[in-house]
């Protein structure tokens, strides 16, 4: 037993990673992870772009490919990473779905994240139509389709749950984007029902980007503010809140009743972006019920060393609704929704330009492999 078991055992949180590499897959590293308690994969244009800089496990795969598209070869060679790390989660994806069917735990779990194009960030149509094709190129019941949660993003967020597919609701900053994510969640679901879909077979997380808060709030805070480090997980316990009230709502009620899983809150972005905090700050402080934490590799390593995961923030009611009050101590002349904003911009942006690093790479090792 680790501590990621004990995580999810006694505290109701699914750990997950946020890496997916092939040299994972072929030499047993995922498989390992998963034995010591990891439960989900997530993936973005960042590390896939990564793991194609850094790894030669890619290289033979070009080497025998006749395309020169390198977008086209990117996206067969991510499915068959998805697809093969869904085969290493089958087991805890099965062992879940018997929880949920005896009514163990509302949700299911071991589920691996690919991401539709960044390039797509805007445009809700072609967000549909890529995430059909991809969840059919995958052909994997534990896999999620992630789309990213911009006003464009909303309705195909909508459309692509109503048509029976699992979706990854991504790059969450703002508590008020956050409700309408929920929103699209039930009007997905509804609508899958409209269609005939089963519901139990739907699962959806909600991604909540987390240390990118703090490094934008601190930086309009003075020097040695106490109030510097807090805002991100104010802002946790405050998405925590609000997913509490909206699965008790009757229109949430109706759908679980109606055997839907319900849509977990996802802590993403969880890695100390400042070397003064501590190392787990945004773990420890916000493990909860029916939420996952995806961690980078060394976030992950902290875990296993030294989580400590009983002080958290959000376990009671009355400490989490305190914690989540701590937003209102925030100056006047700081603008949350103007920083989160930001933020959103800033985040499509930066897998934009991920992306665009991530094809360049690849098409250089194309061009190299003739």
């Amino acid at each position: 037993m680790t501590r990621l078991h004990s995580l999810y055992d006694e505290f109701g949180q699914s750990p997950w990673i946020d890496n997916i590499r092939r040299d994972w897959l072929n030499d047993g590293t995922l498989a390992d992870l998963v034995r010591q308690g990891i439960r989900g994969v997530t993936s973005n244009p960042s590390i896939f772009a990564k793991a194609f800089a850094t790894s030669s496990a890619y290289d033979g795969l070009l080497a025998e490919s006749d395309d020169r598209d390198a977008e086209a070869v990117f996206e067969r060679l991510a499915v068959a990473d998805v697809r093969d790390a869904c085969d290493v989660l089958r087991e805890v994806h099965d062992s879940s779905r018997a929880d949920f069917a005896s009514g163990t735990r509302r949700y299911c779990d071991g589920f691996v994240s690919l991401e539709v194009s960044p390039r797509l960030a805007r445009d809700g149509a072609a967000t549909v139509v890529a995430a059909k094709r991809l969840a059919s190129e995958v052909d994997r019941d534990n896999l999620m389709i992630k789309i990213p949660a911009t006003r464009e993003g909303l309705p195909a967020i909508r459309e692509v749950l109503g048509a029976g597919i699992n979706v990854n609701v991504t790059l969450i900053f703002s508590l008020e984007r956050y409700d309408e994510v929920l929103s699209a969640w039930m009007d997905g679901l509804e609508l899958a029902r409209a269609h005939g879909h089963d519901l139990s077979a739907i699962a959806s997380v909600a991604s909540f980007f987390v240390s990118r808060v703090d490094s934008a709030v601190d930086a309009l805070l003075p020097k040695g503010d106490p109030r510097r480090g807090t805002t991100a997980n104010a802002q946790v316990a405050g998405a925590y809140v609000t997913n509490r009230q909206r699965l008790a709502s009757e229109r949430a009620r109706t759908l679980l009743a109606d055997g839907a899983q319900v849509q977990r809150p996802l802590w993403a972005s969880t890695s100390t972006k400042n070397p003064a905090y501590d190392d787990l700050l945004y773990v420890d402080p916000i493990v909860a019920n029916e939420t996952v934490n995806t961690m980078p590799d060394a976030t992950l390593a902290g875990v296993l060393d030294h989580g400590v995961f009983a002080a958290s923030r959000l376990l009671a009611k009355e400490d989490c609704h305190e914690a989540a009050a701590r937003l209102e101590d925030l100056p006047a002349t700081i603008s949350l929704a103007a920083v989160t904003e930001r933020l959103e911009i800033d985040g499509v942006q930066a897998f934009v330009d991920s992306y665009e690093e991530l094809l360049a790479t690849v098409s250089a090792k194309l061009e190299g492999s003739k």
